[in-house]
C-alpha cells in the first residue's frame, strides 16, 4: 500500500503529462499535468478513446495503427520518442514530445504515454526562426545595397579615370600650346621690340613728340605682352611640377642692385625706386631665378599700381635665424575684403580698374616661395600702400 501510494503521489505531481490506456485505446488514467495541457477534467477523459486528444489525420488513424499492433507486434509510436500535436477542448493545438511505453499489468496489456510540453521551446524556436529570416531579410537587402553601392562605385572610377585621361590629354595639349606660344609668339615681339629701339634711335634727330609717343606705346605694349606670356609659361610649370630649386650662394646685395636698376628704367614719371640692405653678411642660398622672379613681380607690381612722384622701396636684412625682403610702395593698397583671395590664380582686386595685369603674378610669387621653403606676408589697405614680406630661414 505504501508503494502504491508514493507511485500515485509521484504521477500526481508530474511536470510531464502521464496517460495510460488499454490495449483498445480507452484512457485508463490521466494525471494532473496531462488535464492542465488538453484543459479537460480527469472524468472526461476516462472510459473514452484517447483518440479524443488527437487532431486529424492522427485521430482517425490511431485504431487502426493499435489494432496492427496487437495483431503484427510492429511497433510505430511504442518505444520511441517523437514530436506530435495535441487537440486540447478548446480546439487550439499544442506541440509536445511524445513517449510510449507497453506495460503488462495483472495479465493486460496497457501502454503508456508520457507527454512533454513543446509549446515554450517551439515559440522560442518560431521566434528564433523569425529573427534569423529578419537578419537573412536585413542581410540580403544590406548586399543588394552593397552591391548597388559597389556598381555605383566603379561607375564612379570609370568615370574619374576617363576624367583624369582626358584632363591629362587637355594638361598635355595645354603644355604644347604653351610650348608653341612661347616659340612662336617671342620671336615677332623680340622682332617688334628691337624694331621700336631702331626707330627710336633713327629719329631721335627729328624731335616729333608724336613718334616718341607712339614708340613708348609700341614698347609698353611688347612688354605687358611679354609678362603675360612669362606669367603663363611659370604657372604652367609650376602645375606641371617642372620647376627645380637649383640652391646657390650668391651676393644678395649686388643681386637686389641689379634688379633695382633694372625696374627703375620701368618706372614712371619721377618714380624712384631705393634699396638698403642691413646686416653682418651679404651671402644668401636660394635660388637666383626663383628668387628673381618674385622680387621682380613685387617690383612690377608697386610701378603699376602706384603713382608717378612716388617712392618705392626695396629692403633686404640678415639675421642669425632669418633672411628677409621687403617691398614697399605707397599706391592704390588692397581692399581689405579681398585680402584672402590675394594670391589666387588670376584674382585681381576690384580697385585695379584699366590696369593691365593677368593676376598670376602673386600666384607664382607664392609657388616659388614655398618651394625654397620660405613664406610671404603682406600689410595693406586702400589708397595707404602694400608691403609685402617674404622671410627665408638661415639653412
Amino acid at each position: 500500500m505504501k508503494n502504491e501510494a508514493l507511485l500515485n503521489s509521484i504521477i500526481d505531481n508530474a511536470i510531464d503529462g502521464i496517460i495510460t490506456i488499454n490495449d483498445k485505446g480507452i484512457v485508463e488514467s490521466i494525471n494532473p499535468a496531462a488535464c492542465q495541457l488538453f484543459l479537460y477534467s480527469p472524468d472526461e477523459v476516462v472510459g473514452r478513446n484517447v483518440a479524443m486528444l488527437m487532431p486529424p489525420p492522427d485521430k482517425e488513424r490511431h485504431d487502426d495503427y493499435i489494432e496492427k499492433y496487437r495483431h503484427t507486434g510492429q511497433a510505430h509510436i511504442i518505444g520511441f520518442g517523437r514530436d506530435v500535436t495535441g487537440l486540447k477542448k478548446d480546439g487550439s493545438l499544442f506541440p509536445f514530445r511524445l513517449g510510449v511505453t507497453e506495460v503488462k499489468f495483472q495479465g493486460e496489456r496497457m501502454f503508456a504515454g508520457f507527454i512533454h510540453d513543446l509549446s515554450h521551446q517551439k515559440e522560442a524556436e518560431n521566434r528564433l526562426m523569425e529573427y534569423t529570416q529578419h537578419l537573412e531579410d536585413v542581410v540580403k537587402e544590406r548586399t543588394t545595397s552593397l552591391n548597388e553601392t559597389i556598381e555605383e562605385l566603379t561607375k564612379a572610377k570609370e568615370d574619374v579615370s576617363q576624367s583624369l585621361e582626358k584632363e591629362k590629354e587637355l594638361g598635355k595639349l595645354k603644355s604644347r600650346l604653351l610650348s608653341m606660344a612661347s616659340h612662336e609668339f617671342r620671336t615677332p615681339l623680340s622682332s617688334i621690340q628691337l624694331s621700336a629701339s631702331l626707330i627710336e634711335r633713327y629719329t631721335a634727330s627729328l624731335e616729333n613728340t608724336n613718334v616718341g609717343k607712339h614708340l613708348y606705346k609700341i614698347k609698353s605694349a611688347v612688354n605687358n605682352l611679354t609678362t603675360i606670356l612669362n606669367d603663363f609659361l611659370h604657372v604652367e610649370k609650376a602645375e606641371a611640377g617642372k620647376v627645380e630649386v637649383k640652391w646657390g650662394t650668391f651676393d644678395i646685395e649686388q643681386f637686389c642692385r641689379e634688379i633695382a636698376d633694372e625696374v627703375q628704367l620701368l618706372a614712371k614719371k619721377d618714380q624712384n625706386i631705393i634699396y638698403n640692405h642691413e646686416g653682418n653678411t651679404t651671402e644668401v642660398s636660394l635660388d637666383r631665378n626663383l628668387l628673381r622672379n618674385c622680387i621682380f613681380n613685387l617690383m612690377s607690381n608697386a610701378i603699376k599700381y602706384s603713382g608717378e612722384n612716388t617712392t618705392i622701396h626695396l629692403a633686404t636684412h640678415i639675421d642669425a635665424d632669418n633672411f628677409v625682403i621687403t617691398v614697399e610702395d605707397n599706391g592704390i593698397g588692397i581692399p581689405q575684403e579681398e585680402h584672402k583671395h590675394l594670391f589666387e590664380a588670376f584674382f585681381r582686386a576690384q580697385n585695379t580698374g584699366n590696369i593691365p595685369g593677368t593676376g598670376l603674378g602673386l600666384n607664382i610669387v607664392l609657388r616659388y616661395v614655398n618651394l625654397m621653403n620660405g613664406t610671404i606676408d603682406f600689410k595693406s589697405a586702400t589708397n595707404e600702400g602694400t608691403i609685402f614680406t617674404i622671410t627665408f630661414p638661415i639653412q
